[in-house]
């Protein structure tokens, strides 16, 4: 890894998967960002101020990857599953009384702002045959992964779009085809949107395409509500299918698609500012989302639609269960009425929720994304506790269609798979665990007012002071990257030596259960934990009361799972029950941890979900030129619509220091935005774009849109002139071949290139002329078989940091007995910063005399 100036840049030595996570760059425990990939996914870049370059760190998927990491502990014996809920009356995995027909439509492409090239309208149509009038629509949007691929050769792939020659796009919208049968045969109408364009380019925003996400489903969207009005114009597989009832949608999304649909859904209810590069009517209702286990960096969650969120236990990508934070982060922003539901999957990992990302199934290259999972107690294939690729798969089809029975159809026949009272007839292991709208009744929302005593202490899910810390890895805890210290969030954490230690939670003012049926409560014990039992006592003006036990037993989990997550148990509530001033648990066991999450009142049903009464809040992104000289002040906005008084708190950089600023806002009624002042210094020195961040998080009677902001400082000098020159490009085999690059000024970021070997006029160099180590290290391949070297992935990859003007590149050659005569290596090299350079060189070796 280096550092030149505020730019950091890394070298994969071989090409990494493009993933949802992505890869992040950190200092030490400080999040610097989410790092732009080359287009052979090698060479990973982010212009951001460093403290301490000894301290970097370059993380994905919740593990570095810059270092070989020592494999984690292996848990002692084998963990076991908690019992099962009792199965639920209907099983929505069995598939219904209708035929099926499947085709596929591309339309023109579509131009998004910030996206510089057009992104495709293509998908996959799955409809029941013969169903009667208008039927409900079912949208499916895959994750990020990589775009192309070489069906020649497995070992080829990309992150470009369009695809470069040879190369094939990866059908990933395809990967949904068994759910959608599954509901086409139920009668609902499906179609699964391609996203490669998004993938190849979201690197280069501010959100990590979570705005392009939304704006090509309501693109897609707006095309389906046309089609419903006017059948003759639409393309064959849909006008073969009955027409769409656009007051019934329902979203799905995977990984980064789930942050897509969810912004979507956001998007339709309350329209973004500026120019998403979708502008048109909303002509649809989403009616709910079902999210497979998502990303939501922007921790902004669309409070008043409901959803359903599944957490692979076994997710090597999205390995914190971000998509927690979907459930969590909807508390007390609205008037709580939407069902929020969130199913731990015991053995679920990543990949395998999409067929065509799926060994065995998919038609490019795949894996198993869970990293090397050897002998993991819960993660080896082959352990009682982990998935089969088919039975994950119809255990995502079941939830799916429960949701879309649910939420599209009004069945609460299914709603026990949902609420945590029972569990589908399929071979997969969901721990459902709900959030409630009006039939909840917050009873311990943990705040700045909640107090605690005996063995519990009120503790902070995401600072960086450890002793207000709740502790280790959870998916409640995943913090919004690059906020340090979020004060609104927090829990109640337990900790006890001998049994009865009670635990007391005070409540800012008394609250009333009437009209609940139960207490209930999500608490969270370590994996592979016993079952902890607890008394629960509440007070009230009659004093203290018990009502009754609880019992929370571990997930199954090892170190390398986010297993700390929180259950949903019940106790009722009895007649006669005052407003409680406190909830008591008292724990049975000698000694255990334990983290409350919340508690609420619950009641039985499903309430309608009223119209959306909320405003909304936008950080926005404001480009401005670095200019020559001087310190000068410029203002970011946060935006925002609505009415009423609502509350965000703002973090941000102001560009002094290096330090992560925060601030609580509330918006009076008529207030429209937040002014957030950050620092630019300017140069006459060219150098990349660089981004101070202002992110904005939702607290009350607002949901945010663009959660991800700030100042673009844009560089406006000329970038430097790159020539090459040759130092020994004719040379006898066993010395190497040497160029040097010349920049023309220096410049204050790293100018970097990379290569590949095309075939020469004359003879060509082997993968056995040249070093073995050095060919290795150049393209992960190994010499033997020797073959020519523009049959490999063999690349040069110079890299000039800020201030350095001159840099020599080698291709190191060896001696052999063998008579050849002159060979060469053509060697063809692009710029990725600056863009637009592009050279060849040739170099000669000739036999040893």
């Amino acid at each position: 890894m280096s550092v030149a100036g505020d730019v950091i840049t890394w070298t994969s030595p071989r090409p990494l998967p493009l993933t949802d996570a992505g890869v992040e760059f950190w200092e030490g425990d400080r999040y610097l960002g989410h790092a732009r990939e080359s287009a052979d996914l090698r060479t990973f870049t982010l212009q951001t101020p460093v403290r301490n370059p000894a301290a970097l760190e370059v993380r994905s998927s919740g593990r570095r990857i810059d270092v070989e990491e020592p494999a984690p502990p292996v848990a002692q014996g084998t963990p076991e599953l908690p019992a099962l809920q009792p199965e639920a009356a209907v099983d929505p995995g069995t598939p219904g009384s209708y035929e099926t027909t499947r085709g596929e439509y591309r339309l023109g492409s579509v131009r998004l702002p910030g996206y510089a090239q057009p992104i495709e309208m293509e998908a996959v149509v799955v409809a029941p045959k013969d169903a009667r009038g208008k039927r409900p629509l079912v949208l499916f949007l895959h994750g990020r992964h990589y775009t192309c691929y070489s069906k020649t050769n497995p070992s080829v792939t990309s992150g470009a779009w369009p695809c470069p020659e040879g190369l094939t796009p990866v059908p990933s919208h395809r990967g949904y085809l068994k759910s959608q049968q599954l509901l086409a045969s139920q009668g609902y109408l499906t179609v699964s949107i391609s996203a490669n364009g998004i993938n190849a380019q979201d690197a280069g925003t501010a959100d990590a395409g979570a705005q392009g996400r939304s704006s090509l489903v309501r693109h897609h969207l707006a095309k389906w509500a046309d089609w419903s009005a006017n059948r003759g114009g639409a393309p064959e597989p849909v006008r073969t299918a009955p027409a769409a009832d656009m007051a019934k949608v329902l979203l799905v999304g995977h990984s980064r698609g789930g942050e897509g649909v969810n912004r979507a859904a956001t998007d339709s209810l309350t329209p973004p500012p500026g120019d998403t590069g979708f502008s048109g009517p909303v002509r649809w209702t989403i009616k709910g989302d079902v999210l497979i286990g998502p990303t939501i960096f922007g921790h902004n969650p669309a409070p008043d639609v409901p959803s359903v969120t599944l957490l692979p236990g076994c997710d090597g990508d999205v390995s914190d269960l971000q998509g927690q934070i979907l459930v969590d982060q909807t508390r007390g922003v609205s008037r709580g009425v939407a069902l929020h539901s969130a199913l731990y999957v015991v053995g679920a990992n990543h990949n395998f929720y999409n067929s065509e990302w799926t060994p065995g199934q998919a038609e490019a290259p795949a894996s198993d994304d869970f990293w090397n999972p050897g002998n993991d107690p819960v993660c080896a294939p082959g352990t009682a506790t982990r998935l089969t690729a088919d039975q994950q798969q119809a255990q995502g089809a079941t939830y799916t269609a429960a949701a879309a029975h649910l939420f599209l159809s009004r069945d609460e026949r299914v709603l026990p798979l949902l609420d945590g009272s029972g569990c589908a007839r399929r071979p997969a292991r969901p721990r459902p665990r709900p959030r409630r709208g009006c039939d909840r009744r917050p009873l311990v929302v943990p705040s700045a007012g909640t107090t605690a005593s005996g063995s519990a202490r009120v503790c902070l899910q995401v600072t960086t002071d450890a002793a207000a810390a709740c502790g280790p890895r959870s998916p409640h805890f995943v913090s919004l990257r690059g906020a340090g210290t979020q004060p609104e969030r927090l829990a109640v954490a337990l900790k006890w030596t001998a049994a009865g230690q009670a635990g007391v939670v005070g409540l800012p003012e008394p609250v009333s259960l009437a009209g609940s049926r139960s207490l209930a409560l999500r608490l969270a014990v370590p994996a592979n934990t016993p079952a902890s039992s607890f008394e629960v006592f509440v007070t009230d003006r009659g004093g203290r009361r018990s009502l009754g036990p609880v019992s929370v037993t571990g997930l199954p989990g090892s170190a390398r799972t986010s297993s700390l997550w929180a259950q949903e148990v019940r106790v009722p509530v009895p007649a006669g029950l005052g407003r409680v001033s406190s909830l008591e648990l008292v724990p049975a066991s000698a000694s255990g941890e334990a983290w409350l999450i919340d508690a609420h009142g619950w009641d039985r049903g499903l309430p309608p979900v009223p119209p959306s009464t909320l405003g909304r809040a936008d950080a926005t992104l404001v480009p401005v030129d670095e200019g020559d000289s001087g310190t000068r002040t410029v203002n970011v906005a946060v935006t925002a619509t609505g009415n009423g008084t609502r509350t965000v708190r703002v973090f941000y950089v102001d560009g002094l220091t290096t330090d992560t600023k925060s601030r609580l806002v509330t918006l009076k009624p008529g207030e429209r935005r937040v002014e957030v002042p950050i620092s630019v210094t300017g140069n006459t020195r060219w150098g990349s774009d660089q981004l101070r961040p202002v992110l904005v998080q939702a607290i009350h009677n607002v949901v945010v849109g663009g959660a991800i902001g700030g100042l673009m400082i844009k560089n406006d000098d000329p970038a430097p002139t790159i020539s090459v020159t040759p130092v020994a490009d004719n040379v006898v085999e066993g010395a190497p071949l040497k160029w040097r690059l010349t920049l023309s000024a220096p410049v204050d970021a790293a100018v970097y290139l990379g290569s590949s070997a095309l075939a020469p006029t004359g003879a060509e160099l082997s993968t056995t002329d040249v070093d073995a180590t050095w060919f290795t290290g150049s393209s992960g391949e190994d010499p033997l078989p020797s073959r020519p070297l523009s049959s490999t992935l063999v690349g040069v990859y110079p890299y000039l940091p800020a201030g350095q003007t001159s840099y020599e590149f080698e291709v190191p050659t060896v001696t052999d007995t063998e008579t050849e005569g002159e060979e060469q290596v053509r060697l063809r090299f692009e710029s990725f910063q600056p863009a637009g350079v592009t050279f060849e060189v040739v170099g000669t070796v000739r036999d040893a005399a």
